[in-house]
C-alpha cells in the first residue's frame, strides 16, 4: 500500500451530510484491504469528529493520511473553540443546544468516543479561533 492523502470539507449545520467523509474513508480503506478492526475504529472516530464540527463549529475540514502502519486524521475548524477541554472529555458533558439534542445528537460522547477508538489523540483549541484535533489509529493495534 502506498501513502494515500485525502481532504474533505465538512459542511456546517447539515446533519444529512455529516458522515460522508468518514464513509468515504471507510470505503477506500476496505478497497485497500486494510485491517477491518482498524477500519471500524477509523470510521467511528472520524464520524464523531464530523458530527462535532457540524454541531459546534459550523463545519470544518478533515485531512486523512493512510499508510500501511496507520491512519492519521486531522480535523480543523474555525468554530468557537473548546473552553475547557478536560471537561469536554467527560462522558455526558455537552454544550449542544436543545434542537440538536432533539435530533438524537449532542449526548456528550463525541470526544470520549474519539479518544476511545483512536490510539493517539491531541486537541489544540483556542477560544474564539477554533480547534485542531489529531487522531492516529494504528493498523495492527490491539485496542478494541
Amino acid at each position: 500500500m502506498s501513502m494515500l492523502k485525502l481532504h474533505y470539507i465538512v459542511p456546517g449545520d447539515d446533519f444529512t451530510r455529516a458522515g460522508e467523509a468518514s464513509g468515504d474513508v471507510k470505503h477506500k480503506l476496505k478497497k485497500l484491504g486494510y485491517n477491518p478492526t482498524a477500519i471500524r475504529r477509523v470510521a467511528i472516530a472520524m464520524y464523531e469528529g464530523e458530527i462535532n464540527m457540524v454541531i459546534h463549529a459550523g463545519g470544518g475540514e478533515a485531512f486523512v493520511e493512510v499508510d500501511p502502519e496507520k491512519v492519521e486524521i486531522v480535523l480543523v475548524d474555525k468554530g468557537p473553540g473548546i473552553a475547557d477541554v478536560s471537561k469536554a472529555m467527560q462522558e455526558g458533558w455537552s454544550t449542544a443546544p436543545d434542537n440538536v439534542r432533539s435530533l438524537g445528537f449532542g449526548a456528550g460522547m463525541g470526544l470520549p468516543n474519539m479518544k476511545k477508538y483512536s490510539d493517539e489523540m491531541t486537541i489544540d483549541s483556542v477560544v474564539g479561533e477554533g480547534t485542531t484535533l489529531k487522531m492516529i489509529i494504528y493498523a495492527q493495534s490491539t485496542k478494541l
